[in-house]
Order: C-alpha cells, then sequence, then structure tokens
C-alpha cells in the first residue's frame, strides 16, 4: 500500500492495520523517518517536501514491485508526507512483513535506500539565515547502488 499526504501518521496504528488477521507474517520491520533539527551544522527551523503528484505515486509502486520480486513479502506499506513539516516531525513510514525476518529486514532497507534516492521529492531547508534547497548526498546514492543487481 502507498499514501502520499500532507496529514500526519500514527506507525503503531498503520502497522496494526497492515498485518491484522495475517497469522503467517513471522516478521515485521518499518523505518519511520522524522524532520531533523539540524543539518550540517545549521539549526532547521522547517523542512518543506515538495513532489509531482502522479510521477511521485507511480515511482513508489516500482520501489514496492522490485521489493515484492526480490522477497517473499507479504504486506508492504509505505506512507510519505509532503507539505511544510518542523523539526520532529514524521515524514516517512515504511515497513515490511514477511513469514522471515531476514526478508522483512533485507526489504525494508532496499526500499528506503531506493525512495531516498529515486522517488520524486524536493527538500526545502529553512533556517535563520533563509531556505535552500536540499542537494543529493553521494552516501545516499552509494547507499542505493549496492543494491544493483548485476
Amino acid at each position: 500500500m502507498i499514501r502520499v499526504q500532507r496529514e500526519d501518521f500514527d506507525p503503531g496504528v498503520e502497522l496494526e492495520a497492515m498485518t491484522r488477521g495475517k497469522t503467517h507474517i513471522g516478521g515485521v520491520t518499518s523505518f519511520t523517518g522524522l524532520v531533523r533539527d539540524m543539518a550540517g551544522g545549521t539549526a532547521i527551523t522547517a523542512m518543506t517536501l515538495e513532489h509531482y503528484p502522479g510521477m511521485t505515486e507511480k515511482q513508489l509502486a516500482e520501489i514496492e514491485a522490485e521489493a515484492h520480486r526480490r522477497w517473499p513479502l507479504d504486506a508492504v506499506l509505505i506512507i510519505h508526507r509532503y507539505g511544510e513539516l518542523k523539526p520532529g516531525d514524521r515524514i516517512v513510514l515504511v515497513a515490511t512483513a514477511s513469514s522471515h525476518r531476514d526478508a522483512a529486514f533485507d526489504s525494508c532497507r532496499f526500499m528506503i535506500d531506493w525512495l531516498k534516492t529515486k522517488a520524486p521529492f524536493w527538500k526545502l531547508e529553512a533556517t535563520d539565515a533563509g531556505s535552500h534547497w536540499v542537494e543529493a548526498k553521494e552516501s545516499d546514492d552509494a547507499a542505493a547502488d549496492r543494491w544493483r543487481q548485476s
């Protein structure tokens, strides 16, 4: 399931709904991303996330489909917020469920790594000195590259 939304979410409620009645699931792995209050030693007062509706959901669906191709997953959840967020606000929830823990752990990490580099979101960080667009990081590209299949 994929949702791109302005509204906040409750990870506990979302994970319970994702697994309700699925007693064959042996493990759930989740990642909740939060807005930090600092970036590179600079205080962040807000972050605005923008996206391209339609394209964003399509790309997230492709990431989800690739995870299903690679691992035996029973459930997948991606919730990504957009709009203005403050430090401490939740940005993203990625969760995977499988009969086996390795598939749940690996697929969740894969989806986060690919989401960070392949999903069409743009981040504008606000500071006391002004706002600036967040540039892609080489470390994020390196994390995503490890999942390339040869």
